[in-house]
């Protein structure tokens, strides 16, 4: 690791980085406590996202979010078409 890197930080790979996003989006939505109604604008910006890289349709991506005993179990389905 050069010292560059750790003073301005490592760039991180777009899957981790999405996935962080992801959680403070719905960590700012359970502070909230609303239910989930921000499950279409979060499949809307996946299916953004993801089509820049791949051509998928709206019916591709599946977000399903479910109670599992004292947690919330967000289930993120995405089917990519084979190149």
């Amino acid at each position: 690791m050069s010292i560059l890197s750790f003073l301005l930080g490592e760039n991180k790979k777009t899957a981790s980085l999405a996935k962080e996003r992801l959680q403070l989006i719905i960590a700012h939505e359970r502070s909230n406590h609303t239910p989930a109604n921000y499950m279409p604008a979060l499949q809307r910006e996946l299916l953004a996202v993801i089509s820049k890289y791949v051509k998928i349709a709206h019916e591709d991506i599946k977000v399903k979010l479910e109670q599992q005993d004292n947690l919330e179990v967000l289930e993120v389905k995405i089917e990519i078409p084979q190149a």
